[in-house]
């Protein structure tokens, strides 16, 4: 048998990481002028779900999970995708730790994250510094 030690509870807690305001206005704003209606997380990101999946079944931070995903930049430019990949929830950005958890498996969800739950300020490989962001994610499993 085992059991959590404070670190694993540590490292399995709720996300609680919520977006500054003029962060927000600007991402709302962002959405609004492409004429995207999604649904406002009072942490600062907005979401539009395709399809539920297993409400049963949802991710936890400490989740293993297999997704597919497209990234792009709110202006519709690519920037990557994957399919079936594996990560450790917890070792994603927080607007993913906080929003996958909105479908269950088989779900399919779009995240707008600002940028503070996201790249933040430096960016990351080709994501501008400062960029609002859309993920359109599949998971299709939690391992």
């Amino acid at each position: 048998l085992t059991g959590c030690t404070k670190s694993d509870t540590d490292r399995c807690a709720t996300v609680l990481t919520t977006a500054p305001s003029d962060e927000v206005a600007l991402l709302q704003s962002d959405l609004s002028s492409r004429g995207i209606n999604a649904t406002a997380d009072s942490r600062g990101f907005f979401y539009t779900i395709t399809r539920n999946g297993d409400s049963t079944r949802k991710p936890k931070v400490c989740s293993s999970i297999k997704v597919s995903y497209t990234l792009r930049l709110m202006n519709g430019t690519q920037l990557e995708a994957a399919s079936n990949q594996s990560f450790l929830l917890s070792s994603l950005v927080a607007g993913w730790q906080e929003g996958l958890p909105l479908v269950g498996e088989g779900g399919f969800i779009t995240l707008y994250l600002p940028p503070s739950l996201a790249y933040g300020s430096t960016g990351h490989g080709s994501v501008p510094p400062n960029a609002n962001l859309m993920f359109q994610i599949e998971l299709i499993t939690i391992e």
